[in-house]
């Protein structure tokens, strides 16, 4: 298997709080013997206290470079400190580190070379293995920048543990909102899922989404979560976006998402068989089995 046959699927939303983490959660069990599971919201993961991976492998990830000051070449002249936009350098004309942008202005304006540009460790990557097989996640250090260049790293690793691990998928956890982390989750996937709630909130920045899957022709669908909680909207989102983003899922408010987030499970690994959580998890099937028809996979029992 090369890279040009492996399928990625990210989803997202346009907004925290919709429920994405546990609708991707319920698809990575059902599609474990075809996926590999990459939890890019790097800034905020949560997949891992659903999976509880073991960590089999550790790695750093550089960053953006920060500005080191060498006392022994410095003429404490100030010109480092006047032009930086961070006020990243202080009144003793050293760099504090949490707010250096690694611009490197005063790299290229200190009239004695007195400031290098220093590799710095922007937080860790790991490959850990969890009941539904490889997962791919990270940790950007508090306070700092690059979380994009730290999703990218994450979906390239995932994408070498799909050919490695002889499967035909990774699917995708992003960020939510439109920043810089969740493009980087989105560039050259084949399809997005995108989970909404019927709330004013909820439809303003799914609009907001969507208009950055045309911006990069990324076909997309609508999963609508909770969608009873307020039917005007529901049929507004459907409505709408009918003919160029279809709603392929609505999802009644239950309990169940919460008790499986207790439990440290996704929903389909919740033994309940109540009627109203048998439909739930059906529907959820439905998606993955949707996923498996769109990406023309086979499903491996």
């Amino acid at each position: 298997m090369s890279y040009k046959n492996i399928k990625q699927i990210t989803v997202i939303s346009g907004k925290g709080g919709t429920g994405k983490s546990s609708i991707i959660a319920a698809l990575a069990a059902y599609l474990k013997n075809e996926a590999i599971l990459a939890d890019a919201d790097v800034d905020a993961a949560d997949l891992y206290l659903i999976f509880e991976p073991e960590e089999s492998e550790e790695f750093d990830f550089y960053g953006l470079r920060k500005a080191e000051v060498n006392k022994e070449l410095c003429i404490e002249c100030g010109t480092c400190r006047e032009n930086c936009r961070f006020e990243a350098i202080s009144s003793k004309l050293e760099v504090i580190p949490t707010r250096c942008e690694g611009c490197a202005t005063c790299y290229h304006l200190c009239p004695t070379s007195a400031i290098e540009m220093l590799d710095n460790i922007s937080g860790k990557y790991f490959v850990s293995d969890t009941r539904i097989g490889k997962m791919i996640h990270a940790k950007l250090h508090p306070g700092e920048e690059s979380s994009g260049l730290l999703v990218a790293q994450v979906r390239k690793t995932a994408k070498k543990a799909a050919e490695t691990e002889k499967k035909d998928l990774v699917l995708i956890d992003g960020s939510p909102g439109i920043g810089c982390p969740v493009i980087s989750s989105l560039v050259g996937v084949d399809m997005a899922l995108v989970v909404t709630e019927p709330t004013l909130s909820g439809y303003h920045d799914l609009d907001r989404v969507l208009q950055l899957l045309e911006q990069f022709k990324i076909p997309g669908y609508i999963i609508v979560n909770r969608f009873d909680i307020n039917i005007e909207i529901t049929q507004k989102i459907e409505k709408e976006f009918a003919k160029t983003f279809p709603v392929i899922s609505k999802i009644p408010y239950n309990p169940i998402f919460v008790q499986a987030m207790l439990e440290k499970k996704s929903v389909l690994e919740v033994d309940q068989e109540e009627t109203e959580i048998i439909n739930i998890k059906d529907q959820l099937i439905d998606i993955g089995n949707f996923i498996i028809e769109k990406m023309d996979l086979e499903k491996q029992i």
